[in-house]
C-alpha cells in the first residue's frame, strides 16, 4: 500500500479563442428583448471578463465534451511518458452529451494508444471533478494504480444557447430589485464556460519541478436536508419534488423546457454559503485542521457575487483566510463547473507563485442538491 499520492502534471484545454463580454450573444444568442438588460446587470455582479465556447458564431459545435477531455489527457504526455503507461482513467463532468455509454468510456475510446484499463465516470455537477480525484487518490493509496489520468471537462455551451430557453420576461423585469432572481436561467447563461483540465496522479513525486501531495479529500452531501436547487432534465412539481424527464410524455419535453438548465434562486441564496461554512467547520473539527496554516485558498466561485458573502460568513465563525491568500481565476476562464478547481490549481502552478512547503486548500460547492468538496495539498 502506498503512503503518499502526488499530482505531478497538469494539462488544460480550452476551445477556440476567449470570448469577451461584448461578443457573448454572437455565440449563445438572446432569449428575448430583455436579455441585454439581464446581461449587463449579471455581468456587473459576476465579475467574469472572458469565457470559452466549443461552438462558433453560427452555433456549430467545434469540439465535443469527449474531445476536449481527451485533448487534455493527451496533453499530459511527453517523450518520457505516454498513454500506454496510464493504468486508470478517472473522469468527471456536469455536461455529458449522451446518457449511455458513460462519458469516461467515450473519453477512453478517443485515447488511441492507451491500454485496456479501468475507467470510472462521475456525472453530476461541480463536485464531479473532485469525486474523480478522490477515486484516483484512493486507487493509488490502495496500490491498485500507479499512474492515473484524472480529467474534468465541460461543454456547457450546449445547455445555454437561446433556442433552449422559454421567454421569461417577468423574471428579467425584477432584476433591478434583486439581482439573484436572474440566476434561474439568465444568470447561468452569462457565466458558464467550456473547457477541460487533466491531472497526472502518481505514487511518487516528480524528480524535477513541483509536485502536489494530496493530504486528504473530503466530500459531503446535504441532500437529506435541502431540496434540489439546480437541475436539468426534469421539472419540480407542486410539492417541490423533482420529476425526471422519463415521467413526462415526449410531447412535453420541449414545451416544458425539460432539458434547459434551471436554478432555484431562493434555495441558492439561503443555503450555498451557509452550508459551505458548516462543511468547513466540520472538516476543521474532524481533521484538527488550522485554517491559519493555509498558504493558498482556491474556492470554486460560480460568480464573484459570492466572494464577499463567503468571506463575511467565514469571518463571523472565526474561519478567516486573508484575501491575499485567495487564488481565483473565474474572471479569466468563466465558470467551468467540474473543471474549475483543476483550472485554478493549474493556473497557480503555471504562475510560479506556489513554493515548496506551501499548503493549498481547494473548496468546491455544488448547488444542485448542495454537495461540497475540499482537498488539502502540500507543495513538494
Amino acid at each position: 500500500m502506498n503512503n503518499s499520492v502526488y499530482i505531478n502534471r497538469f494539462s488544460a484545454f480550452f476551445p477556440n479563442k476567449p470570448v469577451g463580454n461584448d461578443n457573448m450573444e454572437k455565440f449563445i444568442g438572446l432569449i428575448n428583448d430583455k436579455s441585454l438588460l439581464a446581461k449587463r446587470l449579471i455581468l456587473g455582479k459576476n465579475g467574469i471578463k472572458n469565457r470559452y465556447y466549443a461552438i462558433d458564431e453560427c452555433g456549430r459545435t467545434t469540439h465535443t465534451n469527449v474531445e476536449m477531455a481527451a485533448n487534455a489527457v493527451r496533453g499530459l504526455m511527453d517523450k518520457d511518458f505516454d498513454l500506454s503507461e496510464i493504468d486508470l482513467l478517472s473522469c468527471g463532468t456536469a455536461s455529458p452529451e449522451q446518457i449511455i455509454p458513460s462519458h469516461g468510456a467515450l473519453v477512453h475510446g478517443k485515447l488511441k494508444g492507451s491500454r485496456n484499463i479501468p475507467v470510472v465516470s462521475f456525472a453530476g455537477s461541480c463536485c464531479t471533478g473532485m469525486q474523480a480525484l478522490k477515486y484516483a487518490f484512493f486507487s493509488i493509496l490502495a496500490g491498485d494504480a500507479r499512474n492515473v489520468a484524472c480529467v474534468a471537462s465541460e461543454r456547457l455551451s450546449a445547455w445555454i444557447t437561446a433556442r433552449y430557453f422559454e421567454k421569461e420576461s417577468e423574471l428579467i423585469d425584477r432584476l433591478g430589485n434583486k439581482p439573484v432572481l436572474a440566476f434561474e436561467k439568465e444568470f447561468l447563461r452569462w457565466m458558464l464556460s467550456d473547457g477541460s483540465v487533466a491531472l497526472l496522479i502518481q505514487n511518487k513525486p516528480r524528480t524535477e519541478g513541483l509536485s502536489y501531495r494530496i493530504e486528504w479529500i473530503e466530500l459531503v452531501s446535504y441532500a437529506n436536508e435541502v431540496d434540489t436547487c439546480m437541475y436539468a432534465g426534469g421539472e419540480k412539481d407542486e410539492k417541490g419534488d423533482l420529476k425526471g424527464w422519463a415521467q413526462f410524455p415526449e410531447t412535453e419535453w420541449l414545451s416544458r423546457s425539460l432539458f434547459s438548465l434551471k436554478q432555484d434562486t431562493k434555495l441558492l441564496e439561503e443555503h450555498i454559503v451557509k452550508l459551505g461554512r458548516r462543511f468547513l467547520g466540520e472538516i476543521v473539527t474532524k481533521r484538527h485542521f488550522n485554517l491559519s496554516s493555509v498558504d493558498w485558498f482556491l474556492p470554486h466561485l460560480s460568480s464573484m457575487y459570492f466572494e464577499e458573502k463567503i468571506r463575511r460568513e467565514m469571518e463571523v465563525y472565526g474561519y478567516d483566510i486573508p484575501r491575499e491568500k485567495w487564488f481565483v481565476n473565474l474572471p479569466e476562464t468563466g465558470n467551468i463547473a467540474s473543471a474549475s478547481a483543476f483550472a485554478m490549481l493549474e493556473a497557480l502552478d503555471r504562475s510560479g507563485r506556489a513554493k515548496r512547503g506551501d499548503t493549498i486548500l481547494l473548496m468546491v460547492p455544488e448547488s444542485a442538491r448542495f454537495s461540497y468538496a475540499c482537498a488539502l495539498l502540500t507543495v513538494c
